[in-house]
């Protein structure tokens, strides 16, 4: 059984480009590497450019692979550079009722 999960991705001081190109190969990578199921992600963007992503990791033997997978730890890395992952309830749209957020572009 899968594991979804919502992550929040806070770009750095002029990092929000390269977060967004860096989101774009997120789940590709970790599929690669078998950890995720096929179920395409849900990335969304915050007002205050926060990029929020719901994803499925394949099972939690899969999440716990990931942290010592040289790869995902590369990306994770790549991930240091330009963000900070906060925690959702951190987001101010996901205090509202219906949280609603724009598209990610």
């Amino acid at each position: 059984m899968g594991i979804i999960v919502i992550s929040a991705y806070k770009p750095k001081e002029g990092k929000a480009e390269p977060l967004k190109e860096l989101m774009r190969t997120h789940l590709p990578r970790l599929h690669n590497e078998g950890l995720v199921t096929d179920r395409q992600s849900i990335m969304m963007e915050a007002a205050d450019g926060t990029i929020i992503e719901v994803f499925e990791w394949l099972s939690r033997e899969a999440v716990e692979k990931a942290h010592t997978n040289p790869n995902v730890l590369q990306m994770w890395a790549e991930y240091g550079e330009v963000c900070d992952y906060v925690p959702i309830g951190t987001v101010s749209e996901a205090a509202q009722l219906f949280s609603s957020f724009k598209p990610f572009a």
